[in-house]
């Protein structure tokens, strides 16, 4: 009777430092931009302090539209408006979908840079310039009634962006005609063109200035 005698082998995996590297680009707004904060966070936890008697003989106040608009808007720790860094980085994400790429590698390789953070949330945010107006549309809740959705627009809007990238992944090149797709074809913020929700409104999309 013969043995077999298995003989173990060793893999040796090398590691090698992360290749992350910086790109700044500038864009420009070719469309609206339309934000739209979650502002009634602290409504919702009243309530739910209160329990079932919170809606018993409440009186609500006169609605203020200014008040909305402002709770709407992205506003960093020292008083510019902001876009979520996280809206970019999404975006991004997303066109790799038209270009072949794996979106799961995308989102290790991949990061768009803070230039400060939300005062209320602490959420990054990118800087952009931009004066805004108040933009009000009827919507229907999910209990079927109907309001009226008060948010920020800006007409004309530009932000510069570094993106830290995985050359290993990307080359600068890659990175440049991704953010076009995304300018292009995806957008940011309310109504994009890639919107959950539907086909979009044609609002936050961008051009590469310069």
């Amino acid at each position: 009777m013969s043995t077999v005698t298995k003989l173990e082998t060793k893999q040796v995996v090398t590691i090698r430092p992360a290749n992350i590297q910086m790109l700044e680009v500038a864009i420009e707004g070719t469309a609206p931009l339309v934000m739209h904060r979650f502002s009634k966070k602290a409504d919702l936890m009243e309530a739910m302090q209160q329990g079932s008697t919170s809606k018993k003989g409440k009186k609500h106040p006169p609605r203020d539209f200014e008040k909305d608009m402002h709770d709407a808007t992205h506003v960093s720790e020292e008083g510019w408006q902001g876009i979520p860094a996280s809206a970019f980085r999404s975006a991004m994400i997303s066109a790799c979908r038209l270009c072949g790429f794996k979106m799961t590698h995308a989102k290790l390789s991949l990061f768009v840079q803070a230039d400060g953070f939300d005062a209320m949330e602490g959420q990054p945010l990118v800087r952009f310039e931009g004066v805004p107006e108040m933009n009000s549309m009827h919507c229907r809740v999910a209990n079927g009634k109907t309001d009226i959705r008060i948010r920020p627009m800006w007409r004309h809007w530009s932000a510069n962006l570094r993106v830290e990238f995985d050359a290993d992944q990307f080359t600068m090149d890659d990175v440049i005609n991704l953010l076009d797709r995304v300018g292009r074809q995806v957008g940011v913020g309310e109504g994009r063109p890639d919107s959950r929700n539907g086909g979009g409104m044609g609002w936050g999309t961008f051009k590469i200035a310069g």
